[in-house]
Parts: C-alpha cells; structure tokens; sequence
C-alpha cells in the first residue's frame, strides 16, 4: 500500500469511502440524528485536492484511506458544507497547518492506514515550513490523534440550522 497524491478523478472513490468510514466508524460515538447531521459538516474539499495537499492510500486499484492537510485557514468542512470556509493562505510562521478529511475505509481500520497518511500529513506541512498542526476531530478519531501526539485544545459541538449538534474536539501538535 502506498500513498499518493490525489487527484480529481479519486473524488467519487474518495467520497464513497467517506461515507462508507462514517456510517461504520462513527456508529459507537454518534446518535443515529447526530451521524445524519455530521453529513453538514464533513466530507471533501476539493480545495485540497486542487492545492495537492491531500493523499490517498491503495491496497490494489481500491482507495482505502485518504487524508490531507492544508495552509488555508478552513478548519474542517467539505465543499457541501454548512460550515464557513476560508480560502486565505495562512503564514507558515504564525499559522497551523490544517489536517483535513483523514478516513479510512473500515474494512482495513486499525492496520495502520490512518497513522500513516497522518505522518504524511505532518512531514509534508513540515517541509512547507509549518511548525504546527491543528485538525477537528471527530470523536472516534481523538484516540488516533491522541496516540499520535495530539493534544486536545478545546470541544466544540458544531452546528447547522435544522440539524442536531455534532461533538468534535478540536486538537494541535507542534512539529518540532
């Protein structure tokens, strides 16, 4: 299995693993209303994809784990989101990398899929010049993240009018 670099065509392979990583993954830490609703938050920007900051992971001609990060200032969200994104480059210097968008697909969870991807993330952002990372957890990624040196700086529930709140927690690393 080796990562590359994603690109337009994987988007219907990479949204249909998204789905896929969130109705199974998600099932033990979500109300059935709150994984519906985690749908308005979630999901690709293909931002990411157009900056070539996001990756994807195959075992055959099969995507099972994708995951990138970003020197935008968006924190999370797809391009369907209800949440505000924001295009504005942030400044290595002064600014955290974004991870974004990390799944795997729940047939291969725990083989190592996401630890790698996220590694990836890290040296790539490293290599931009960023010395910190922050992401949006999910609550079923918080024990990955956490593993991995991620400390949790606060939760958030986010929110979208007409749909029930989803708990996150929002986490950072320094790459020194």
């Amino acid at each position: 299995m080796q990562p590359r670099i994603a690109t337009e065509t994987d988007i219907p392979a990479i949204t249909d693993l998204m789905t896929r990583a969130s109705d199974v993954l998600q099932r033990g830490f979500l109300t059935p209303t709150q994984l519906a609703a985690s749908r308005h938050f979630m999901g690709l920007d293909t931002q990411l994809i157009a900056d070539r900051t996001y990756f994807v992971i195959e075992e055959g001609d099969h995507i099972v784990g994708c995951g990138g990060w970003s020197r935008r200032a968006t924190l999370f969200g797809g391009d369907a989101s209800a949440v505000a994104r924001e295009a504005r480059l942030l400044d290595p210097t002064t600014g955290a990398a974004k991870v974004r968008a990390m799944y795997t697909d729940p047939a291969q969870a725990r083989r190592g899929i996401g630890r790698r991807l996220l590694a990836l993330c890290e040296d790539t952002a490293r290599d931009a010049g960023f010395a910190r990372v922050e992401l949006m957890a999910t609550l079923s990624g918080v024990p990955l993240y956490r593993a991995c040196g991620y400390l949790p700086i606060e939760a958030v529930m986010a929110e979208a009018e007409g749909v029930e709140p989803v708990p996150m927690v929002r986490m950072a690393k320094d790459l020194a």
